[in-house]
């Protein structure tokens, strides 16, 4: 079972590394999960393994993705004897989440604090394995977290927002203080549930073209979405959608985009398949 190593375990810089101590902020983040007895668990940057033991104790099987080798090595001892835990020491931006899943014959709960200099990153890359998870709950920043839960039209709306929201229900659970971490970070933290929607937000489309059309529009977030996009000689599509052509890109819900989307793949002479250089 975990022992305290103390000051062995000093957190890393370059890995974003704030370890949570606070153990009221730690029971409710694992009463968050919702952990069943028959569900396996996939702990994402686990560090010195606060949540672990709470979330080993209520779950079938549990995966730890940590990247420190150092902490690795400390789970290691800790969990290592433990035939319900398995521990891959590796990064979770390369982690292959499909692989495990033939083990379960069901879908994944991830759970984590995520290093926030990955957070933005992870979530996009999520997206891709939707379909094998469950649900997921993780500590972000707070800024992050207020990003995904933002409404069309406001200052933190954005990409993030609409990718996500347009395959996952964002619930914002609770907010914690910087003074339950040590180091102390110099930015809050929210604690936020994923839950993947039945069939994502709009039309069935190409999920690539819906990607670019996203990332074209807000890399150009001020300039009308006529502009932003006008590389696919958009107008019939405006017209088709029901859009109007002077509004800024975030005033675009997750749908707007996902029609814009398809009518753009239905019409050759209104989507072309390059992109230049500076929206890549």
């Amino acid at each position: 079972m975990p022992t305290d190593h103390g000051d062995r375990l000093r957190p890393r810089k370059r890995f974003g590394q704030h370890f949570l101590h606070d153990r009221e902020v730690i029971a409710r983040i694992v009463e968050s999960v919702r952990v069943g007895s028959e569900e396996t668990l996939v702990e994402i940057g686990p560090g010195r393994g606060a949540l672990t033991t709470s979330l080993l104790a209520r779950c079938r099987l549990l995966h730890l993705v940590e990247l420190d080798r150092d902490l690795a090595r400390i789970l290691d001892e800790s969990y290592g004897d433990e035939s319900r835990v398995t521990i891959h020491q590796q990064d979770v931006l390369t982690f292959d989440f499909r692989a495990i899943v033939p083990l379960l014959g069901g879908s994944l709960v991830l759970v984590g604090n995520l290093p926030y200099n990955i957070a933005s990153i992870l979530l996009i890359r999520l997206l891709t394995v939707v379909d094998c998870i469950d649900r997921a709950v993780f500590m972000l920043q707070r800024e992050v977290a207020q990003r995904l839960a933002a409404a069309p039209g406001s200052r933190d709306y954005g990409r993030l927002t609409v990718m996500i929201g347009r395959v996952c229900n964002v619930e914002s659970l609770f907010n914690v203080d910087a003074t339950s971490f040590s180091p102390v970070p110099q930015v809050e933290s929210t604690v936020i549930r994923l839950t993947p929607r039945p069939h994502p937000i709009g039309p069935v489309i190409d999920e690539q073209a819906f990607s670019e059309l996203v990332r074209t529009a807000f890399s150009q977030r001020r300039k009308t979405v006529r502009n932003a996009l006008k590389h696919y000689q958009p107008e019939n599509a405006f017209a088709i959608c029901g859009i109007d052509p002077q509004v800024r890109p975030e005033m675009l819900s997750a749908e707007d985009f996902a029609n814009l989307t398809a009518v753009l793949s239905d019409s050759p002479a209104a989507c072309r398949t390059g992109f230049p250089e500076d929206v890549r």
